[in-house]
């Protein structure tokens, strides 16, 4: 069961791959300056996750007036990560959690859909300044996004 609304948030330190290469992101870098919000999505290119990802991407100037800072995580690697996001036109973050740690500490990991083992559940988590978690949401039908108007409206509240 993840993680649920009013407990801190873990950190955790994930990988993402830019033009200038690999970069180390610690989820509590913005604890006490803004807010976070965290998308775990299953897989990199599948049809879902490509839909969630842009259609984020395409709003974003809506998260940065709630002072939210906004993240992609995936198992993928982050250079398969990094292709994902250049040819989508991803305009946030897209983090590598290949070693499942930021999904086994939001409690987020599949043991197996469609035959794959080890693969984040699409979840959202909002984070507030002081590093608590505000808004949680998981599901096992990797098909179903959040709804993004709770996401924001959790935002607006943090």
């Amino acid at each position: 069961m993840a993680l649920d609304k009013g407990i801190s948030a873990p950190d955790v330190t994930l990988k993402t791959k830019t033009a200038e290469g690999l970069q180390d992101v610690h989820l509590s870098e913005n604890f006490g300056k803004r807010k976070t919000v965290l998308l775990f999505f299953p897989f990199a290119f599948s049809d879902p996750c490509t839909k969630e990802m842009c259609a984020v991407s395409e709003s974003l100037a809506e998260y940065e007036k709630l002072d939210a800072a906004v993240y992609g995580i995936s198992v993928d690697t982050p250079f398969t990560l990094e292709q994902f996001g250049e040819k989508n036109g991803i305009k946030f973050p897209l983090l590598s959690d290949f070693n499942r740690k930021a999904s086994r500490a939001y409690d987020v990991l599949f043991e197996d859909v469609l035959g794959f083992k080890h693969v984040a559940k699409r979840s959202a988590f909002v984070i507030d300044e002081k590093g608590r978690i505000a808004y949680s949401f998981t599901s096992d039908d990797p098909r179903q996004f959040p709804d993004f108007d709770e996401v924001k409206k959790a935002l607006e509240g943090a």
